[in-house]
């Protein structure tokens, strides 16, 4: 495993391109005011993609986490960029952060992060029929790829480094739906 990077310093941000928060006056059907606070969503949607490798193996990235500073062990994701639809932003992503695209993309459902306060909403994608190609990513050092059996979920949700809810969630949603427990959307 990597070294975790060397933190510098820390400070707080009056200007961020990254979170932007707004007030919201509310106003519920019993009468009651309220304003809460929310991270104002901006882009164009999220993509979490579940790549199979084959019938119970699916496809992880060890990748390092500044909120916790630490690396985790999840699964692919990224922002949709311009004019892309969820299934080429999944793709997209497949191949700059684990080598290989999919010939078979499906969309299985939308997470939210924290509904309470924010507005973003990822798409689960469900990869398969994979092939070895990479396209270049923002990543600012190379992932670990570390295949895991759906078959040993769980024991990969019990380890200290599986902590981000929407993998954990996607996996699941993958296992059930593979297992032709979920309904097709």
């Amino acid at each position: 495993m990597p070294r975790y990077p060397l933190i510098h310093a820390t400070r707080d941000s009056d200007t961020s391109s990254f979170l932007r928060v707004e007030q919201v006056d509310l106003e519920f059907s019993n009468g009651e005011h309220r304003t809460y606070e929310r991270l104002k969503g901006h882009g164009l949607g999220a993509v979490i993609i579940v790549p199979m490798l084959d019938d119970d193996t699916v496809l992880l990235i060890r990748e390092y986490g500044v909120g916790l500073d630490r690396y985790e062990l999840g699964l692919p994701k990224g922002r949709l960029d311009r004019d892309e639809t969820v299934e080429q932003g999944a793709n997209r992503e497949l191949k700059e952060e684990v080598g290989y695209g999919a010939r078979k993309l499906k969309i299985l459902h939308n997470l939210s992060l924290s509904p309470s306060y924010m507005t973003h909403m990822a798409h689960v994608v469900l990869a398969q029929d994979l092939y070895p190609e990479r396209l270049p990513g923002d990543e600012p050092e190379p992932l670990d790829v570390v295949p895991w059996k759906l078959a040993e979920l769980h024991t990969l949700v019990s380890r200290d480094d599986v902590t981000e809810g929407r993998s954990i969630a996607a996996l699941f949603l993958a296992r059930e739906y593979l297992a032709g427990r979920l309904p097709p959307t």
